[in-house]
């Protein structure tokens, strides 16, 4: 299935308000895992983040059901689960969509499906298909795909999936919620941090296309896989981050540093402060040393 609307149900379209921004936090609680493991907010009216310790899940409600992204894994399928059924109660769940393949993001839907009695289409981009095809009955492979974009219809709401092009995954895609101005995007970018270590499954020199055509998105809230919510300021720093990094590595290679030499001296002071840059920045050199080298 290449560009497309997908509709279960029509229904009444529903006045959406501007994004709150963490207008709401509400926690979950379970008996056994503590309440700050997991918790729900509300990020725009109707709209959604589920995280689970360090992972964070995405849904929102329409007057026809709810859709859910990412169910994580199968313990925190439960309580998202939950988290659903408590902010709207007495909603049926509509579709199940995958950011993208990985099974730490993906795994669980099985169980997220059982916790409303019933089954609905899981819903991905076309190169997560194959990719899931023998993952095991946690990690079905998506009923529905795409190629390049497709807008789900709900109870009178919009919900569009970008495909932005090759990033982290081959499939990774981008979901936004026009009414409300809420994007989530998973992994290839986050909220003032550095890549995920030396980069796994990052495609480059695609990447930075990918970035680019995110910032063209209209939203004012962006959520991401992994850590607090953004802005389209967000991404814009993470642009210039990687922009640096980029041309700082490359001026390494020519200045005929090895990769060692390079992870070891290449730094960015002007990002000290940001997640994770101590323990995952000389990784980040490392991967952006190896494309740039061809040795990836």
């Amino acid at each position: 299935m290449g560009q497309g609307v997908y509709f279960l149900k029509a229904g009444k379209r529903t006045a959406m308000r501007r994004p709150m921004l963490a207008v709401a936090v509400l926690v979950g609680a379970a008996a056994h895992l503590p309440a700050q493991d997991f918790e729900t907010t509300q990020v725009a009216e109707g709209v959604y983040q589920f995280r689970f310790q360090s992972h964070n899940g995405f849904f929102v409600v329409t007057e026809d059901g709810v859709v859910a992204f990412d169910p994580i894994s199968t313990n925190a399928a439960q309580h998202y689960a939950a988290e659903i059924k408590r902010v709207a109660p007495g909603a049926p769940l509509r579709a199940v969509v995958y950011s993208h393949d990985h099974a730490d993001h993906a795994t669980g839907a099985p169980v997220l499906m059982d916790a409303f009695g019933t089954r609905v289409p899981v819903i991905a981009q076309d190169n997560a298909a194959t990719k899931l095809a023998t993952a095991g009955p946690d990690l079905p492979p998506p009923d529905v795909t795409f190629t390049d974009r497709m807008t789900l219809h709900f109870g009178g709401r919009a919900i569009e999936l970008h495909y932005l092009g090759k990033s982290h995954s081959d499939n990774m895609l981008v979901a936004l919620v026009p009414d409300a101005r809420v994007a989530f995007a998973v992994d290839f970018v986050s909220h003032d941090r550095v890549g995920y270590r030396d980069l796994p499954d990052y495609h480059f020199p695609d990447f930075y296309g990918a970035l680019e055509r995110l910032m063209v998105l209209e939203f004012d809230v962006i959520v991401f896989g992994h850590g607090p919510p953004g802005d389209p300021a967000s991404i814009r720093r993470q642009g210039r981050y990687y922009g640096s990094l980029r041309a700082a590595v490359q001026q390494a290679i020519d200045n005929g540093w090895s990769e060692d030499e390079s992870a070891a001296r290449v730094r960015l002071p002007q990002y000290e402060g940001w997640g994770q840059y101590e323990a995952w920045f000389p990784l980040n050199v490392r991967a952006i040393y190896r494309s740039l080298a061809g040795n990836d």
